[in-house]
């Protein structure tokens, strides 16, 4: 299957495009293929390089004040990464690491603004991705003190599952693969919390597991709980 061919997650950004300029956004940049636990992006770094992602998943972490690092969000194929220095050309804010192998085509900043600059609906789309991005940073900072865990956990499952869920019957596959650490890290509490509060749901059978798999079976009641 070529890359123009392919079929991305329905929240993802290159879904979200038209069809000739997802195409012509693809034909940009050069393709590479990453081992996992290859890190792509360095926080603090001056490349300004962008990826667009066609399969595979791609972890963005950051240091904390204390010096710890923090799962920041998932990126999966379709989604755009480190393209906030392509466009301003500041040092990276962010890590990006591969979890398993990963198919990219990576970006030189001019050819990216220049692509930009001759296509207004993608300058206007990559702008809006990076707002919708900065949106989850700043739920994530309000939810992490205000919120209790299950909430948070329900919030951030509703928002996986709008990004990349795909549909199952009546059910929808998160259509990311976390493991519970990485979940608990995105959640912003400990594992064992995190653990108790994703069994909980499992009991009330709005959420199904599996080994790195998640299926919401009741979309109604996990937005209710995500709503405090």
């Amino acid at each position: 299957m070529s890359d123009r061919t392919l079929r991305f997650p329905t929240g993802s950004f290159l879904a979200g495009l038209p069809p000739k300029a997802c195409s012509a956004l693809l034909a940009l940049g050069t393709l590479r293929e990453y081992d996992p636990d290859t890190v792509l992006l360095h926080e603090g770094d001056s490349s300004t390089h962008a990826f667009l992602l066609l399969n595979g998943c791609v972890k963005i972490t950051g240091t904390t004040p204390d010096g710890q690092l923090a799962l920041l969000a998932i990126r999966v194929g379709g989604d755009l990464v480190g393209e906030l220095a392509a466009m301003d050309g500041q040092p990276r804010i962010a890590t990006a690491t591969t979890a398993g192998r990963v198919r990219a085509r990576i970006v030189a900043q001019a050819e990216f603004r220049r692509f930009l600059t001759e296509t207004p609906e993608v300058a206007l789309a990559a702008s809006s991705n990076v707002a919708v991005k900065l949106r989850w940073a700043t739920r994530r900072r309000i939810d992490f003190g205000s919120r209790e865990v299950r909430v948070r956990l329900a919030r951030v499952l509703v928002e996986l599952s709008a990004s990349y869920g795909i549909p199952a019957g009546p059910d929808v596959e998160l259509g990311v693969s976390l493991s519970q650490p990485e979940l608990a890290a995105l959640v912003g509490a400990a594992e064992p919390t995190v653990h108790r509060a994703l069994a909980l749901l499992r009991r009330e059978a709005i959420v199904e597991t599996g080994y790195r798999s998640l299926r919401i079976r009741d979309r109604l009641r996990l937005a209710a709980v995500a709503d405090g």
